[in-house]
């Protein structure tokens, strides 16, 4: 099956087949975005480099943040340790991501349609990937969502999550300036709703001011909740060009990456500071200790509401960028359909988590959705730059690149050998590597899967070069 950028035709698509179709006009043209992962021409781009912010900022404050942020106090850190382990978690994770998201304005096209250059055909199993990740941080997310939602309006849990399913779905399928118009509007009312959760946090709940790991259990402790800050900032990378793909060519590349980076690490390290402080009153992974934290009533109604609306927020664009990775596969069905099954196949998996020992489901899901990413941020920046210099600096011609035939074996090769050889380092309940259990639980796997698949991938694409 061929997609449409394959050989030199990524910037030539069919508006009938399900790859093309209706984009977006201007800020505020909440019609159905039919168009898939055809890149966007470059007369139809519009908006500026301060809509990345919004775009970022608004979808991870969640209880997902939240609930992570209390694993450093629950590994034995003290406050101030797992804080530090947050931030510097955070900044390196939402590094890349920034990074990539530049690539959306320079091509009109989408983080998956792009890892085509380096993948060849081979982007089946990183299209795959994200495919299975995006419905997985549905449920992640979803999970509370749903929960907040049935205790505020007195539902059955199941009933709270297909409404939350229901509602992310929709978005998705309206699809790119639906999703920009409402973080925006969510980034100030999602904002003002954890501030007064904060505020409630400082007056009546007192943080870990020391914790019970000592010695190389506490590096151990250290270096795995800075993982796990890390896992959540890097799980937007294969996303990031998604929704930048419609700014213009002229967009200011240092601007888009300054406000996604901003937008990523602000809101992480916040939401992740709140789980860090309330360590105590958030033991149960679910909703109900926003509503106990808040006093019930009232505020405790407009808390839950605003942790189903954060995650409506978060999964709509799981769900979008879930129906461009499903495509990027080869699969035509158009872009909505695509983006409303990944919202119906997360309805499971969040029936699933909520069924058993969550907190530990939940942790495990959270890591092992990302441990693929590393490896392929790796080969599609190295295939760029290498792309970049035989450029000699010019413009990004799309059609030009596309038409390179790139073998499929040397980023396939790279991505299997750094995720092989990350595996001693993983670090799960399900799992600990031989390495990771000699240094007292530390999960080192995601620099691991970088570092080697830098290694292995750039002598073969400098060898392949044009």
């Amino acid at each position: 099956m061929s997609l449409p950028y394959a050989q030199g035709e990524l910037a030539v698509a069919d508006p009938q087949t399900a790859f093309g179709g209706r984009m977006p006009t201007a800020p505020g043209d909440l019609r159905v975005e039919a168009h898939g992962i055809a890149p966007v021409p470059e007369d139809r781009r519009y908006g500026g480099p301060g809509r990345l912010f919004t775009v970022w900022f608004a979808p991870n404050l969640t209880m997902t943040g939240v609930f992570t942020g209390t694993v450093g106090i629950a590994l034995g850190l003290d406050f101030a340790t797992a804080l530090a382990a947050v931030v510097l978690g955070t900044l390196l994770g939402a590094v890349p991501a920034a990074y990539l998201g530049t690539w959306g304005s320079q091509t009109g096209a989408g983080q998956l349609p792009l890892a085509r250059l380096a993948f060849g055909r081979g982007v089946v199993l990183p299209g795959a990937l994200q495919w299975l990740s995006s419905i997985a941080w549905d449920a992640l997310i979803g999970l509370f969502g749903g929960d907040a939602l049935a205790q505020l309006c007195g539902w059955p849990f199941w009933v709270g999550v297909l409404v939350m399913m229901g509602a992310q779905g929709a978005l998705g399928v309206l699809g790119y300036e639906a999703i920009h118009r409402l973080q925006t509007v969510m980034t100030f009312g999602l904002a003002a709703a954890f501030l007064v959760l904060a505020t409630k946090l400082l007056h009546g709940v007192h943080p870990a001011a020391t914790g019970a790991a000592h010695g190389a259990d506490r590096a151990g402790a250290f270096v795995l909740t800075c993982t796990i800050a890390l896992s959540l900032a890097l799980s937007w990378a294969p996303y990031a060009s998604d929704f930048s793909r419609y700014l213009p060519r002229t967009t200011s590349r240092p601007r888009m990456f300054l406000f996604t980076l901003l937008g990523i690490s602000v809101s992480f390290v916040a939401v992740q500071t709140l789980g860090l402080w309330g360590a105590s009153v958030f033991t149960d992974q679910t909703a109900r200790g926003i509503d106990t934290l808040l006093g019930g009533g009232a505020l405790g109604a407009l808390g839950l509401l605003a942790v189903a609306l954060a995650a409506l927020c978060s999964n709509a664009m799981n769900d979008y960028s879930g129906s461009l990775a499903l495509q990027t596969m080869g699969v035509r069905i158009p872009r909505p359909l695509a983006a409303a099954l990944a919202a119906a196949l997360g309805f499971p998996l969040v029936l699933w988590m909520h069924a058993a020992d969550t907190t530990t489901r939940f942790q495990n899901v959270l890591l092992l959705v990302g441990y693929w990413i590393p490896g392929f941020v790796a080969i599609v920046a190295v295939d760029w730059l290498v792309r970049a210099r035989t450029r000699g600096g010019a413009p990004v011609d799309l059609a030009a690149e596309s038409a390179r035939r790139q073998p499929w074996w040397p980023a396939v090769t790279a991505f299997a050998v750094a995720f092989a050889a990350a595996v001693p380092f993983m670090s799960t309940s399900l799992y600990v590597g031989p390495v990771a259990e000699a240094l007292h639980g530390a999960d080192l796997a995601y620099g691991v899967a970088f570092l080697v698949a830098l290694v292995v991938y750039a002598p073969l694409r400098l060898r392949l070069r044009h």
